[in-house]
């Protein structure tokens, strides 16, 4: 009898681990989807408008060179000159700085500036998008904790190419690489530091990607590297904000990071 209950409460302890984990990643599915259904997020993004050289008039009248769907019929006028971005509204005239949380408001609408490569634009969000309205949830592979590995980490700083849905390529600093087993394979992963570098961010593409997982790829993010691991938790990759609406531009997968596996864990394809 003396030898059960070590092993009864060994059971015990690796069902109490099991359900924890799967209450962690609950939690984690949550609070993604929360982020998405609130003011601000990808699904309010309705729109992006890239600008001329000199004036570019907005307003909801069908004569704007950008026209709104809210807001006065003539609002103002955006102008891009020698790689600068000024709006006039009201008779006042002000700088916007792009990328930044420097907005303008024209009724329920926001619209602010975004800088890629050589192109500047102005990117709309709307409380009342169709695609937050018509939002159904989110779609996840079985949480696993078989997706769930320590990696080895290599310090290798270098920067990284890193293409957009836009056809542009700009390097990335990336502190070095990943290594770590699944499905009986060696894998490699190349991380990028998105600003501030508080954690490792992985664009990567795997054997379910245009199948059950969106076709440009998925995201991951992880802790910085303690000593030389860091833990990629697959069940917790998500899609690209490109998933959600046309008008984002973001990062594609560098050849690095195409695997030759299935990683079954995380989101699925968003509408399917």
């Amino acid at each position: 009898m003396a030898w059960r209950m070590p092993l009864a409460l060994l059971a015990g302890a690796a069902l109490f681990a099991a359900s924890t984990y799967q209450a962690e990643i609950g939690q984690w599915r949550r609070a993604r989807e929360a982020e998405l259904r609130q003011d601000g997020s990808w699904l309010t993004v309705a729109g992006l408008f890239w600008l001329r050289d000199g004036s570019n008039r907005f307003g909801k009248e069908a004569s704007n060179d950008i026209v709104l769907p809210d807001g006065p019929a003539h609002a103002g006028a955006f102008e891009l000159r020698n790689g600068k971005v000024t709006v006039t509204m009201d008779g006042h005239t002000r700088q916007l700085a792009p990328d930044s949380a420097d907005t303008v408001t024209v009724g329920r609408l926001s619209l602010f500036a975004i800088h890629r490569g050589p192109k500047f634009g102005m990117r709309l969000r709307d409380p009342a998008s169709q695609a937050r309205r018509d939002f159904h949830g989110l779609d996840y592979f079985p949480a696993s904790e078989e997706y769930r590995v320590t990696a080895r980490f290599v310090a290798e700083p270098r920067k990284i190419p890193i293409a957009n849905v836009l056809g542009q390529t700009e390097p990335m600093a990336s502190p070095g690489y990943v290594v770590f087993r699944l499905h009986g394979q060696e894998l490699r992963l190349y991380p990028v530091f998105e600003a501030p570098a508080t954690s490792l961010f992985f664009i990567f593409r795997d054997q379910t990607s245009g199948k059950e997982t969106y076709g440009a790829g998925r995201f991951l993010d992880t802790d910085l590297p303690r000593g030389n691991q860091v833990v990629l938790d697959f069940n917790k990759a998500y899609n690209p904000p490109c998933a959600f609406t046309p008008y984002a531009t973001c990062p594609l997968p560098p050849q690095e990071n195409r695997l030759a596996v299935r990683i079954e864990a995380g989101e699925k394809t968003y509408g399917h």
